[in-house]
């Protein structure tokens, strides 16, 4: 994918014509994106993508981080291969949250490190949240309730023969860091999904710690986006075809952190929804909000760039759909995005809806046959056909982001003006429509590729050929093709679809 704006002046010092190597991993796939920055001017080119498939084995289902490896070094060589882009200044590396991976006392991977949808969490959380107090950790570390969280799946691993032999915990993007550069450090942004960073102060919480039994020797120290980890490895350097000493920046490594970066936001009133596999959709803000209204409303306060605090809930996304085209692709049926959404585009409205954050549809077998259960049980008929499936999620979805953004708003005291919808979700027309009308605000659909720009930029800031978050912002708006969504219709149909669910 190339994005250009052609420059209204020439770059100039140490780093002009360089490139920046974006390492973007998400849930479902990555990708290795270069991405070239100057005064008016913003070009991505992706260089390499690849699937990222877990593995199911006899202890669980896990990442095959090795794999994804290989896949970041393939992705590293093709950007140092491409001649037109420039000599690659850094690399960034940003990915989902709250997975992590075990070192023994030698730096080697104790096991492959667990998939987030691994049930193994489901009945340790409630247990860990009673023992601690719901109320007592939210107030210590600002987090949504997940059973997923990092904090529940440590608590799950307690006794384990991986978990004694650790001496460093490393989440997904630190542990490929060390792996090219030999540091070990937490980035912050993705530090802050775990359960295990104090909201106020920004440092590891040693009470939490303790609750769930893990030694907090094992945390490494914390740095901030924008922090220079290291060199590439000889090694590594030279089998990823890149200059020798080519340094790896720390990025806003939470891919939603790097996303918000990316927001192209210029005005105040605005709220974000990062949307692929999971929306994020809330506000930033300069300050966590740790009420009680805020915990039982289960909003989580996640750090960002230069000290924002992402004020947000995570709703299941685009998977609900995806995974309805993966049953529907081995069935032999047609699972062309293009004529499904033109399918659910034509179905009637409101036939149906479901709440996409309901337990049964995290990790279901059958994503289609979860979403009519999930109907009938609500007393609504099931959804005849693909189109209306697909209309169904959408809708849905959107009903979600209308719930999250209003009360996201209340709770923060803040007004919403309009919505920036970023990622991938920004592509689906109808999705950013029937958000625009569930909301009653105005949409602005794009950049699809937030988190790759939001990683880069960081880079670029690291370099000094951009400025604060303000200016990067302005930086996107005036070069990424962005669409707007105005509302049509009224609130009244919204509200009533919104009343055939349980309130959450």
């Amino acid at each position: 994918m190339t994005s250009t704006v052609p420059p209204s002046g020439t770059e100039s010092g140490p780093t002009a014509g360089a490139a920046f190597a974006a390492v973007d991993l998400g849930a479902t796939s990555g990708r290795v994106i270069v991405g070239r920055v100057g005064r008016d001017r913003l070009d991505l080119t992706g260089t390499h993508r690849f699937p990222n498939r877990p593995v199911r084995l006899p202890t669980g289902l896990h990442w095959d981080l090795p794999g994804l490896y290989r896949q970041v070094l393939d992705g590293l060589r093709a950007a140092g291969a491409a001649g037109a882009h420039g000599e690659v200044a850094s690399v960034g590396i940003d990915s989902w949250a709250v997975d992590y991976g075990l070192l023994d006392a030698e730096g080697a991977l104790l096991g492959l490190p667990y998939h987030y949808r691994d049930a193994r969490t489901a009945e340790v959380a409630p247990r860990v949240r009673d023992r601690a107090g719901a109320r007592e950790l939210y107030t210590a570390t600002g987090l949504q309730h997940l059973p997923f969280n990092t904090v529940f799946q440590l608590a799950a691993a307690r006794g384990t023969p991986q978990l004694a032999a650790a001496r460093t915990l490393l989440l997904i993007p630190d542990l490929l860091a060390y792996w090219l550069t030999g540091e070990i450090g937490a980035e912050i942004t993705n530090a802050s999904t775990t359960g295990l960073l104090d909201a106020r102060t920004g440092t590891w919480s040693r009470e939490t710690a303790a609750l769930v039994g893990l030694d907090p020797a094992l945390l490494p120290p914390l740095r901030a986006p924008g922090t220079r980890i290291g060199p590439l490895l000889p090694t590594v350097a030279a089998e990823a075809g890149l200059a020798a000493g080519t340094p790896v920046v720390a990025v806003a490594s939470h891919d939603t952190a790097s996303a918000v970066v990316a927001v192209p936001a210029t005005e105040p009133g605005a709220a974000y929804i990062s949307c692929g596999t999971w929306s994020l959709a809330g506000l930033e803000l300069d300050a966590p909000v740790l009420t009680e209204e805020s915990r039982a409303a289960n909003f989580t306060n996640e750090r960002g760039v230069d000290g924002t605090v992402r004020y947000l809930r995570n709703i299941m996304g685009l998977w609900l759909l995806e995974e309805c085209r993966r049953v529907w692709a081995g069935q032999g049926l047609p699972t062309d995005l293009a004529g499904l959404l033109d399918q659910a585009a034509a179905a009637a409205p409101f036939a149906a809806v479901i709440d996409p954050d309901a337990p049964e549809l995290l990790a279901p077998a059958d994503m289609p046959a979860a979403i009519a259960d999930a109907c009938v049980r609500t007393g609504q008929r099931a959804p005849s056909g693909q189109g209306e499936t697909v209309r169904c999620v959408l809708e849905s979805l959107a009903l979600a982001h209308r719930r999250t953004l209003l009360r996201a708003a209340g709770l923060a005291g803040r007004e919403i003006t309009r919505v920036h919808l970023v990622g991938g979700g920004s592509r689906n027309d109808l999705l950013c429509q029937l958000t625009a009308d569930a909301t009653g605000l105005p949409v602005v659909a794009g950049p699809a590729e937030a988190t790759a720009l939001g990683n880069i930029l960081v880079q670029a800031r690291a370099h000094g050929l951009v400025g604060d978050l303000p200016a990067i912002r302005a930086l996107v708006a005036r070069t990424q093709p962005l669409r707007r969504f105005h509302p049509r219709g009224t609130a009244a149909p919204w509200a009533a679809a919104a009343a055939r669910l349980p309130a959450r």
